[in-house]
C-alpha cells in the first residue's frame, strides 16, 4: 500500500477577508471538512480514487453555498445550466455533461455517461433525455433556488454583461468544485462541477465539463481540476497542460501545476486556481487570485483547510 490522499477545492477568485462573515467563513470551513473527511474515509477503507472524487463533490454539489447543484448560479433566462466532468487515471475513460438542468448531482450523471453510455460528452436535450433513460428525478428550479445567487443575477440581468462567479467582490459566496484523489493502489481520479457564470447567453459552455482544459487524469502524471475564468482555461487546455510538463518535460507535480497557474495562464490573461495529486500523493493547489477555497487531507497525516493566500 502506497502513501494517499484527496484534495477539494470550492472555487478561486476574490475572496478577501474583510469582505467575509466569521460566520460564513466558518460554514465554508465546514462544508469543505465533511467533503474533504467523507472522501478521505473512503481512501482510508481501501476504496477507489474514482468513488473518493465523485463523493466529495456530490457533498459540494449539495450545499448551497458552491456554484455548483444547489447553489448554481441564474442564466440569462433565469434558469440552471449545470456542467460537471469525472475521469479515471488508470484507464483514461471519462464521462461528461453541459447544460443539464433540474439534475441534482451532475457529476454523478457525469460518471453514468462515463460508465454507460458509448461516449464521453454528453450536452443539454441530449444529455436530459440520458438522465431519464436512467431514472434520474428532475428537481424542480426551487431546490436550485438561492438567495445570493438571485441578487447576483438581478444586478445585471436584462443587459449584455456577465459576471464570472469567481470574481465576484461582494457576498464572498461563489465557487465551482472539484475533487482529486490518489488511492492507496495508486491510481488517480479527477471531478469537476459547476453552475457556469452569473447572465450566461446562448449555450455558453466553460472549461469545467471539457476533459483536458478544467478536468484531467492519468496514472502516468496526475488528476487535476481547476476553476478560474474558464475562456482561458480552455484555450490553455489547463488541466493537460499541467499533465504534458511531467510526462514530456519530467517536471514535477509542484513545478508543472506552479508553471501553468503563474505563468502560462497569465500570460494569455487568465487567473484562477487548480487543485492537482500524483500518483505518489503528492499534491499541488497554487492559484493567482486572492484566494482558493480548497482542503487536502494525506495518509501521511498532513491535513490543511484554507481560504485565503
Amino acid at each position: 500500500m502506497q502513501p494517499f490522499s484527496i484534495v477539494i477545492h470550492g472555487g478561486a477568485g476574490t475572496l478577501i477577508k474583510g469582505l467575509m462573515t466569521p460566520q460564513l467563513e466558518a460554514e465554508y470551513r465546514k462544508a469543505l471538512d465533511h467533503a474533504l473527511e467523507v472522501g478521505y474515509g473512503l481512501l482510508a477503507d481501501g476504496g477507489t480514487a474514482l468513488d473518493a472524487v465523485e463523493t466529495a463533490v456530490r457533498l459540494l454539489e449539495d450545499s448551497p453555498l458552491f456554484n455548483a447543484g444547489k447553489g448554481s448560479v441564474f442564466t440569462a433566462e433565469g434558469t440552471h445550466e449545470m456542467d460537471a466532468a469525472i475521469m479515471d487515471g488508470s484507464n483514461l475513460e471519462a464521462g461528461a455533461v453541459t447544460m443539464v438542468t433540474g439534475i441534482k448531482n451532475p457529476v454523478s450523471l457525469s460518471r453514468d455517461v462515463m460508465e454507460k453510455s458509448n461516449h464521453v460528452f454528453l450536452a443539454g436535450k441530449g444529455a436530459m433525455q440520458f438522465a431519464n433513460s436512467l431514472g434520474y428525478e428532475i428537481l424542480s428550479p426551487d431546490y436550485f433556488y438561492d438567495e445570493v445567487r438571485y441578487k447576483q443575477w438581478q444586478g445585471i440581468k436584462d443587459s449584455d454583461d456577465f459576471q464570472l462567479d469567481h470574481s465576484v467582490k461582494k457576498d464572498g459566496k461563489f465557487g465551482t468544485v472539484g475533487a482529486v484523489a490518489c488511492d492507496a493502489e495508486g491510481n488517480v481520479a479527477a471531478a469537476t462541477s459547476t453552475g457556469g457564470m452569473t447572465n450566461k447567453k446562448w449555450g455558453r459552455v466553460g472549461d469545467s465539463p471539457m476533459i483536458g482544459a478544467g478536468n484531467y487524469a492519468n496514472n502516468k502524471t496526475c488528476a487535476v481540476s481547476c476553476t478560474g475564468s474558464g475562456e482561458y482555461f480552455i484555450r490553455g487546455v489547463v488541466a493537460y497542460d499541467v499533465s504534458c510538463l511531467m510526462e514530456f518535460k519530467g517536471l514535477s507535480l509542484e513545478e508543472a501545476a506552479s508553471e501553468v497557474i503563474h505563468k502560462r495562464i497569465l500570460d494569455i490573461g487568465g487567473d484562477g486556481g487548480l487543485i492537482a495529486v500524483d500518483s505518489d500523493g503528492n499534491i499541488a493547489m497554487p492559484f493567482n487570485t486572492e484566494g482558493m477555497y480548497r482542503a487536502f487531507k494525506t495518509s501521511t497525516g498532513s491535513k490543511e483547510i484554507g481560504i485565503y493566500t
